[in-house]
């Protein structure tokens, strides 16, 4: 599902307080690039394979919203190039950028889609691949919801604009119809 590198020693290997022919082991810990305690729950869902159900992710706190929007990059993808239609977003859980993410991904490829870990990525997403592409016509249900929960996350190299309405404009000149509801 996900990738962490664990460099793990063994520090000492013992007959096991269980008995029988097992043994315990014991071994360094492997730093910090191992996964959060947020992982385990969303790991769960993901066990069965890449989820069907829209807004699983929706449960999560930023961090485990963090390691659902890393699971995405496994998929599912959709044809390359898909242009036109119209696509729903359900805003009602954007309260924050990765929840941004995810509701973006979900709406236009579906659950557990990837359309980026970034607006960077957003951006490249709507030049192609295995993407919806513009032109199309995105519905932000709920969009008042980003808009307050996003208004404090400003980004100061774009202008001093807010994520939200970052997250807008891009759509917008690369084409995308945004209809916030």
């Amino acid at each position: 599902m996900t990738r962490y590198r664990l460099d793990l020693h063994t520090v000492e290997a013992r007959p096991s307080v269980l008995g029988g022919a097992l043994i315990d082991v014991t071994i360094t810990d492997p730093g910090n690039d191992r996964p959060t305690l947020a992982a385990r729950a969303v790991w769960e869902i993901w066990s069965d394979g890449v989820p069907t159900r829209h807004k699983q992710w929706a449960q999560f706190d930023a961090e485990g919203r963090s390691e659902w929007l890393d699971l995405t990059r496994v998929g599912p993808y959709g044809p390359d190039g898909l242009s036109g239609g119209t696509y729903h977003l359900d805003g009602q859980h954007v309260t924050d950028r990765n929840g941004l993410l995810l509701a973006l991904g979900e709406a236009l490829l579906g659950p557990g889609a990837n359309y980026g870990r970034c607006l960077d990525s957003v951006a490249d997403s709507l030049c192609g691949g295995p993407s919806v592409v513009p032109p199309f016509t995105l519905v932000w249900h709920h969009a008042d919801i980003a808009r307050h929960a996003l208004a404090g996350h400003i980004l100061h190299h774009l202008g001093g604009l807010s994520y939200f309405e970052e997250t807008v404009n891009l759509l917008r000149k690369r084409g995308v119809t945004v209809v916030l509801q």
